[in-house]
């Protein structure tokens, strides 16, 4: 059986703390019976990165990756700390980030935004290590800073919300692109049309959960167990067989953050 692959959730941001270990493994023992054997969690600061690092010791039926880095709306803090949890060389940490730009929001100066994110695509080059970008309303100055720092060898832009042009973009410079459950909002067909157009080995889905559940699940806790809800569903918009849509974007994450081979 071919599994899927959740490459971008949040799940110490739903089970913050100790004595979590229970539901966390009964949110991936749910993933699990959904058809989901690998899920990758993602850091936004320091502490938060340390619990994504501590998620992947939980003995549980979904193997646990983790990425560490400090999100667009906390690059006002130093990097230092995250950067040290990088340095540790732990087994299970599989890249940085997410890090990039986000003007919609602006919970934090763009100065900032764009020192923070420049120090973190070196942190990656220096550690050979798989960069996570998260961009929203920024893709200009996304692609002037990736132009100028060299984007690293395995980079992805998550929860990608942009249109045509700005996936051309992302694609030219390198980057892979990921999928979540924006897709199947009602009022998504520019993403959908550019989704349609980015070649299926640069391709991953995921669900960002606990936040964007996908239809039919929206207004409720996002979980693993639903990126086969939004691989089925892209698998179906491109017009692509889900057992063999599903085999690649499992491999393409797999080679994304060096994971084994399944």
């Amino acid at each position: 059986m071919t599994f899927w692959t959740d490459a971008h959730c949040h799940l110490q941001d739903q089970f913050m703390g100790e004595g979590n270990e229970h539901a966390v493994r009964a949110t991936l023992e749910r993933a699990f019976a959904g058809g989901v054997n690998r899920v990758v969690v993602i850091g936004t600061d320091a502490a938060n990165s340390a619990e994504a690092l501590a998620m992947t010791a939980i003995d549980a039926p979904v193997e646990v990756y983790a990425v560490v880095g400090l999100h667009p709306h906390d690059s006002t803090q130093d990097l230092a700390d995250v950067a040290a949890i990088a340095r540790s060389h732990h087994p299970k940490l599989v890249g940085i980030g997410e890090t990039g730009l986000d003007y919609f929001y602006e919970h934090a100066p763009r100065a900032d935004q764009r020192r923070a994110f420049a120090e973190q695509i070196a942190l990656a080059h220096e550690l050979d290590l798989a960069l996570v970008i998260h961009a929203r309303d920024a893709f200009d100055d996304l692609f002037e800073i990736l132009g100028r720092e060299g984007v690293p060898p395995r980079t992805v832009i998550h929860c990608f919300t942009g249109n045509t042009e700005d996936a051309a973009g992302c694609l030219e410079l390198g980057c892979d692109i990921s999928v979540a459950g924006i897709v199947t909002f009602k009022n998504a067909d520019a993403l959908r049309a550019a989704v349609c157009t980015v070649p299926l080995e640069r391709l991953h889905v995921e669900t960002d959960s606990p936040f964007l559940a996908p239809v039919p699940h929206r207004g409720r806790p996002n979980e693993p167990a639903h990126v086969a809800v939004v691989g089925e569903y892209v698998a179906a918009l491109r017009g692509e067989e889900s057992s063999a849509f599903r085999r690649q974007t499992a491999t393409n994450t797999a080679r994304l953050f060096g994971l084994p081979a399944q």
